[in-house]
């Protein structure tokens, strides 16, 4: 027999004892203890959903911290994974990396004016969504960015990163997301991956308290409806949020969050769950609703850790009307005798059902403290049973859960101070190691600590030229020929992040430090075999010692890095102990860039004009347009300098847009003065096409707009232009070729292109570099160089330039040879533009004297 029956049973027997031993004038009493039974049965009922509803809070809290962890565990993966800067991301990789991670999707944040962005997003809603009205949310934003511990209460922070509440999308209020932000430092947006509806919703349906109050309203006779209210928005009107663009009403702001509300009588209701939370005592009151006679309860549910909430419970009050008429009737029929019958009845059923419910009550507070895993002997076949088998699952479930957990967290510290690729300690470990050796070298009079920074030289080239799977195995590669250089004692190899590494040595000598850095550049340029690729690669590598250099750890990171960089400027291929001097260039490239920052900004950058002339009639045919820079604080700054600044500092693109819209405007303005078209030469960074697509629009545009005929203008490229991105650049080269733009090599014999490149590209015209102009006299072999160009040239129906004619024996030799088109100080120096209208005007027909 099942627990209703017996309950049921039970206490109509003594109602009936009571109704027998009273008679029909306690009528108005007996309605009182029915009722009484009734508020004691809604307790019970409120009291297990209340139970269920903290269950489900308690628990969703728990998962949602997992999949906090589980977000950020992806956001790691997400920052291995992508470049540091948002700029060099597609979309499209967002979204073959959110398939691969299995979350929903990931978005990339970064600061934009006195906003933060979304500027990268596997879903298309999130690209260019604005948070600088989301509250806590942008707050913790800024504290990312600041690399500061996220002090918002709401969510769970971890290092170096942040998770928010569970919430309804605010960019699409369809979706129910749980987010993670993600931001060391090292990248210049906030990684945001997030689930998305199912994996959140389904928290609700295992944990929530909808199951047991279905099952109540189903099972218990009489109960029509439970409802669990929030107090602070029921019957409130606007609760809604307006937010890019959507409205919506945020999960915790629902007026309902459990139940339905099919008895409605809302102006009531709002007053008496407000006296209910006030007085923290159950309100009821009776009503016909919806054509039926009820009865109305609301119990106040307060918790000192969690928002309060009043449970509603609807009653159907005709059941108990029906029954205290019955119950009269069976008043008058019943006798005394039953009287003891029923009390010995009920002590037999009282003591049947509390005491399995007492060993429950045990065995879950048993279970509350810790002590999962131990499971409860199930003798019953009714509800009981079947609630004692589920907290035996449940029990189990949450050991199995905790060993598994316990087994990720040991595997996360791992990963959290290892680098994934290569196995090695990664950036964290090793400044705990030098602080550790630092601290060492002080207790233990250990004369030198080491640090040695190493870049692989062209390492991007070669990642884009192979495909980042080769790139990978090249990493590997070179990080087992550093490990294997290393002395097995007082040495500690760390990967820094993509091609850096870094070696830390204590109580070895400078000199011995030195000696071990050549060897490892040696061991690394030996050839090596990737599937079908030979590769040969060189590092650049930098030193620095404590205590000579600093005492301060950072700083000694920073000098051994910018030794590095030195090593770079130098060739590459070499180590370079760090010393003062660097320190000085080091300043003066910031100071240099940031003036030149400034100088674009404000459209400073000048544009001078060198001729271009057909030498058999000293004819300008056109111009080189070359930028000069003249700075407030700085003076004149040589493009030599400038330009490979800007290249470094991402400004190459700005500095190109500056002065390519100067010359075109220029060029344009000239065409209709001389009424004759002028050619224009532009000069470009190998920079520019690295993203070839973006660089051909932009050229198009430029051209459009000042009305240029393509077929006037002249890229022109060193010969390194081609080792970057190979395929991607030859699409765009092809792509201006059939625009109409020529395409010319500068500089040409200087550089490492091949014949097939020539055979292949389309290659308008090569550029005789100067170098071999200025010495043909001293060195008869320039001569030939010169000669085997213009012929080669000429076998390929290549047009042919030179630059840097200064001499009349000069002209006259590349004339005899062929080449025609010249420029040079012999014809005239690079010009203003008033100083080019002045000589392009004063003499006849264009000639130059």
């Amino acid at each position: 027999m099942s627990i209703k029956k017996k309950i049921s049973l039970f206490f109509t027997l003594l109602v009936l004892c009571i109704l027998l031993a009273n008679n029909t004038l306690h009528y108005i009493r007996s309605k009182n203890r029915l009722i009484d039974f009734n508020q004691k049965e809604i307790t019970l009922v409120t009291e297990e959903i209340a139970y269920e509803v903290e269950n489900s809070k308690n628990s969703a809290l728990y998962m949602e911290d997992r999949m906090a962890q589980e977000l950020r565990t992806a956001s790691i993966a997400i920052q291995r994974s992508l470049p540091s800067k948002y700029q060099d991301i597609s979309n499209e990789q967002l979204k073959e990396l959110a398939k691969q991670l299995r979350v929903s999707h990931i978005t990339l944040l970064a600061p934009s004016g006195d906003d933060i962005i979304g500027v990268r997003s596997s879903d298309s809603k999130e690209i260019n969504m604005s948070t600088k009205e989301w509250g806590y949310w942008y707050t913790s934003f800024q504290e990312l960015l600041a690399n500061r511990p996220v002090t918002t209460k709401k969510g769970m922070a971890l290092p170096n990163f942040w998770s928010g509440p569970i919430e309804v999308a605010s960019s699409n209020p369809k979706h129910v997301d749980k987010w993670g932000y993600y931001y060391d430092g090292s990248t210049n947006y906030i990684i945001n991956p997030y689930f998305r509806d199912k994996n959140v919703i389904d928290i609700e349906k295992q944990f929530g308290p909808t199951n047991v109050m279905n099952r109540f309203t189903k099972s218990l006779e009489g109960v029509l409806e439970l409802t669990v209210f929030n107090p602070n928005n029921f019957g409130k009107q606007n609760q809604s949020v307006y937010l890019n663009g959507n409205r919506y009403v945020k999960m915790k702001d629902q007026p309902i969050w459990y139940g339905t509300y099919t008895y409605q009588n809302t102006n009531r209701d709002k007053t008496f769950i407000k006296n209910a939370l006030k007085t923290g005592m159950s309100q009821s009151y009776i009503s016909e609703i919806n054509k039926k006679k009820v009865l109305k309860t609301f119990v106040p549910i307060k918790e000192e850790k969690s928002a309060s909430y009043v449970i509603g419970v609807v009653y159907d009050y005709d059941l108990i009307e029906t029954e205290l008429h019955d119950e009269l009737v069976k008043h008058l029929l019943l006798s005394l005798p039953f009287i003891t019958l029923v009390l010995i009845v009920s002590i037999i059923f009282s003591t049947s059902i509390t005491r399995p419910i007492k060993n429950l009550v045990e065995h879950v507070n048993y279970i509350a403290k810790g002590n999962f895993g131990e499971l409860s002997t199930v003798r019953r076949r009714d509800e009981l049973g079947g609630l004692i088998e589920n907290i035996n699952h449940l029990s189990h479930f949450l050991k199995t859960y905790l060993d598994d957990l316990k087994s990720s967290q040991e595997e996360s510290e791992f990963h959290a101070y290892h680098d994934f690729l290569t196995g090695l300690p990664n950036r964290r470990y090793f400044k705990e190691e030098l602080n550790k050796r630092l601290m060492e070298s002080e207790q233990k009079s250990i004369k030198h600590v080491a640090v040695l920074f190493m870049d692989i030289d062209r390492f991007k080239d070669i990642n884009d030229t192979l495909g980042h799977s080769k790139g990978d195995q090249l990493i590997q590669l070179v990080a087992n020929r550093i490990k294997a250089c290393l002395p097995p004692y007082n040495s500690f190899l760390t990967r820094q992040g993509g091609d850096e590494f870094v070696v830390l040595f204590s109580d070895f000598p400078p000199v011995e430090v030195e000696k071990l850095a050549r060897k490892i550049i040696l061991d690394v340029q030996q050839p090596c075999y990737i599937e079908s690729d030979e590769i040969v690669v060189s590092i650049s590598s930098g030193l620095s010692f404590y205590p000579e250099h600093s005492e301060n750890l950072d700083t000694l990171i920073t000098y051994a890095d910018m030794a590095m960089y030195a090593a770079k400027r130098q060739g590459g291929n070499k180590v370079v102990t760090y010393h003062q001097l660097l320190n000085k260039e080091q300043t003066e490239k910031m100071q240099i860039e940031k003036r030149l920052r400034k100088a674009i900004q404000k459209e400073t950058i000048e544009v001078y004009y060198q001729p271009k002339v057909d030498a058999r009639h000293n004819t300008v045919t056109g111009v080189e347009a070359l930028v000069r820079w003249h700075d407030e604080e700085l003076g004149f700054v040589s493009p030599e300098v400038f330009i490979g600044i800007a290249e470094e500092a991402g400004l190459i693109h700005s500095l190109w847009g500056s002065v390519m819209n100067i010359a075109c405007c220029q060029i344009s303005k000239w065409n209709k003065m001389f009424n004759q078209e002028l050619t224009l030469a532009m000069n470009f960074s190998p920079r520019q096409f690295q993203d070839s697509s973006l660089l051909v629009h932009e050229v198009k545009a430029v051209l459009s707009s000042y009305k240029l005929n393509p077929e006037s203008f002249e890229m022109e490229i060193t010969e390194g232009t081609l080792l970057i991105n190979t395929q991607e650049t030859i699409k765009a080269l092809h792509e201006l070729k059939e625009y109409g733009i020529s395409i010319s090599i500068d500089d040409f014999g200087t550089g490492y292109s091949s014949l097939s490149y020539l055979k292949n590209l389309p290659i308008d015209c090569l550029k005789i570099d100067r170098s071999f102009i200025m010495d043909m006299n001293e060195d008869d072999s320039n001569r030939k160089i010169i000669q085997a160009i213009i012929s080669l040239s000429q076998s390929l129906n290549l047009n042919v330039i030179a630059e840097g004619v200064e001499l009349e024996y000069q002209k006259d030799f590349l004339l005899e040879n062929g080449c025609v088109h010249m420029q040079g100080y012999l014809f005239s120096r690079p010009l203003c533009a008033a100083g080019f209208e002045s000589l392009f005007c004063s003499s006849d027909d264009q000639s130059i004297d």
